[in-house]
């Protein structure tokens, strides 16, 4: 037979152990990081999304050693294991915490369309942005000028700062030497022209996608305003493809403001479209928006509804999307759909992603009232 007495400083150890897990229990329920400084808060944020290593992926910022004499240098990279399957897509990425990697192919800088980024609510230490510029004269001036636009917002206070900032510059020649609206909308130049930026956008993207992106928003360089939640307000409806309605600004001949639609791109398929495409070539192309190619296609543009109490969470099916501003879920780039720089199915580009998507398994949606 076996037994066991207490004895007094065995009960003094109960005791401790009873109090300290009081004192354990108080600290987990009854005290949050929340009572931080909201500065204090948002650095360690930051800091658990930074990368420990140089070569950790390009969208997570790389957090540098201290420059004290006695830090260590930094040892053989880690090995380091991504669960992708535990990665979320949702229609709630600000309260998950999901990585938006913002993507666009930069020929001109403007001042507008920075600020618009700066000015999005969507938590910056989430949001990494990469550029792809082309190596010409103008190409040369908005490098520059973005570089000093990104040195003063990460300078900045600690909620405008993004989590990382890549620039590009493109290794093959641009398709138009000027940017011009006018030499850029010409027919004749639509092929080449759509094919570079195919070339552009699959650079950026292959090179950029990393193991933690969520989500990824494709938007030009020309765009100067959106709504602050334009991401959370996309990702709301949870779909892998979705698109708004890209407007343009204009003053018209009484010298009243007024809006027109500018992005043609993103349609609903017709019966002449397809015969068009059926007497096409292989590597011939059916472009969007010329009267010489009349493809009677129902395009969300001319399906918007400009009055103030607009439904704008109107939602349509799309077979052809433009790339003004689209949100694409990163599963969709992953399993394959990229913009083809030739004909696919006579598609190039953005409306050849839709495609690309649709053989994949992945519909794409648009917005008519959501400008």
């Amino acid at each position: 037979m076996s037994y066991f007495r207490q004895t007094r400083s065995s009960k003094t150890t109960w005791g401790i152990g009873a109090l300290l897990f009081c004192c354990f229990v108080y600290l987990f329920f009854f005290t949050t990081s929340t009572d931080l400084p909201f500065d204090q808060l948002l650095r360690q944020r930051k800091s658990a999304a930074a990368a420990a290593n140089p070569l950790s992926p390009p969208t997570s910022a790389f957090r540098k050693s201290s420059s004290n004499g006695d830090q260590k240098p930094l040892g053989p990279p880690p090995i380091v294991h991504y669960q992708l399957n535990n990665l979320t897509a949702s229609a709630e990425p600000h309260h998950r915490g999901e990585k938006v990697l913002i993507l666009t192919p930069l020929a001109r800088f403007y001042e507008g369309y920075w600020e618009n980024l700066v000015a999005l609510t969507y938590p910056h230490e989430h949001i990494s942005i990469g550029f792809i510029i082309p190596k010409t004269k103008e190409g040369n001036a908005a490098t520059t000028a973005l570089q000093e636009a990104i040195k003063k917002t990460q300078a900045g206070p600690l909620d405008t700062r993004f989590q990382s900032i890549t620039i590009l510059r493109q290794d093959f020649e641009p398709a138009l030497q000027s940017q011009a609206e006018s030499e850029r909308h010409k027919m004749e130049n639509q092929a080449a022209r759509r094919a570079s930026m195919a070339k552009a956008r699959n650079s950026l993207l292959f090179t950029l996608l990393g193991p933690d992106t969520s989500w990824i928003l494709w938007v030009d360089g020309d765009i100067v305003e959106t709504p602050n939640s334009l991401i959370q307000d996309l990702a709301s409806f949870d779909r892998p493809v979705i698109v708004p309605n890209c407007f343009q600004r204009y003053v018209d001949d009484n010298g009243k403001d007024q809006i027109r639609p500018y992005d043609y791109n993103s349609w609903r398929d017709s019966d002449t479209a397809q015969e068009l495409a059926s007497r096409m070539g292989s590597d011939e192309v059916l472009l969007e928006g010329y009267a010489e190619m009349a493809t009677y296609r129902t395009l969300m543009a001319m399906l918007a509804e400009t009055h103030e109490d607009r439904d704008k969470r109107r939602l349509m099916p799309l077979d052809g999307v433009g790339g003004t501003a689209l949100l694409v879920k990163a599963e969709v780039h992953r399993d394959g759909a990229m913009f083809p720089p030739f004909a696919f199915y006579h598609l190039i580009e953005t409306e050849g992603f839709a495609k690309m998507a649709r053989r994949l398994g992945y519909e794409s949606w648009g917005l008519p009232n959501y400008f």
